[in-house]
């Protein structure tokens, strides 16, 4: 059996208005910042006073720079797009954080009349955004820095249900032990990380499945309040950790797979 380390739960923190540009704590990328999770650590960035970037398909109010990404757009001419615009963003300086949570859901087995269409759909809402996120990481980000990756439990294990959306998962998790390698590209002392959700209490999953018990269903705030705290330093896990988000009866536990 595989050894377990348990870390801290951590509360929840509630919204305040952000300040001008040069008192701001720092500087902080959201890829996929218009979804329910990167919405959710957008507003909790900015309730603490930190500049924040949203990097997405659409456009987020709240941020403070919106890069938006087409979807008709190879993987390449994504990357040099997103790379020039959050360049320009930052304007000289540096990120302090780069927070990949962009992704999506399909499932079907390898007999499903869909199946490499939804294994390309999978790889290019998750890996191309996940790699794009490292390459903003590698250039971008400060030393002592965080590129946190959108992982998934269920891809710690086989997916036959939903091949796709495993292999696309299981790829950010290698990507991830790869960043935290030596010569990985990432400035020095940064931190690469990726969360293993189970499932996110978001609007949709509470629409599609409203019977089930949200008990044991992850709260977005508790995540957003998460990458907060690993930006600023405190209680980081491992580099290129896989963190599993646990939770029961309302509470959260963060373990390493």
């Amino acid at each position: 059996m595989t050894s377990q380390t348990f870390l801290p739960i951590i509360p929840q923190a509630t919204r305040i208005d952000s300040c001008k540009m040069a008192a701001v704590l720092g500087r902080v990328f959201v890829y996929g910042g218009k979804g329910a999770l990167g919405a959710a650590c957008v507003s909790h960035f900015k309730a603490k006073n930190w500049w924040v970037g949203s990097i997405d398909i659409k456009s987020n109010d709240l941020a403070d720079a919106n890069i938006l990404v087409k979807n008709e757009d190879t993987w390449l001419e994504q990357e040099k797009s997103v790379l020039t615009e959050v360049g320009k963003a930052l304007d000289g300086h540096k990120a302090d954080a780069v927070i990949c949570v962009a992704g999506g859901w399909a499932g079907g087995n390898a007999a499903s009349e869909e199946f490499v269409k939804n294994c390309d759909l999978m790889w290019r809402q998750t890996v191309w955004s996940s790699t794009i996120a490292a390459a903003i990481a590698a250039k971008y980000l400060k030393e002592g820095g965080l590129v946190s990756l959108p992982g998934a439990n269920a891809a710690a294990g086989p997916t036959p249900g939903m091949i796709g959306y495993g292999i696309a998962k299981a790829a950010v998790h290698q990507l991830t032990k790869s960043l935290a390698g030596e010569n990985s590209g990432l400035p020095a002392n940064c931190l690469a990380v990726a969360i293993l959700p189970i499932t996110l209490d978001t609007p949709m999953n509470r629409k599609w499945m409203p019977k089930a018990d949200v008990s044991t269903w992850t709260p977005l705030e508790f995540i957003a309040d998460l990458f907060l705290k690993w930006t600023r330093g405190e209680d980081r896990p491992k580099n290129g950790s896989l963190v599993s988000l646990v939770t029961k009866n309302g509470q959260t536990e963060l373990v390493l797979v």
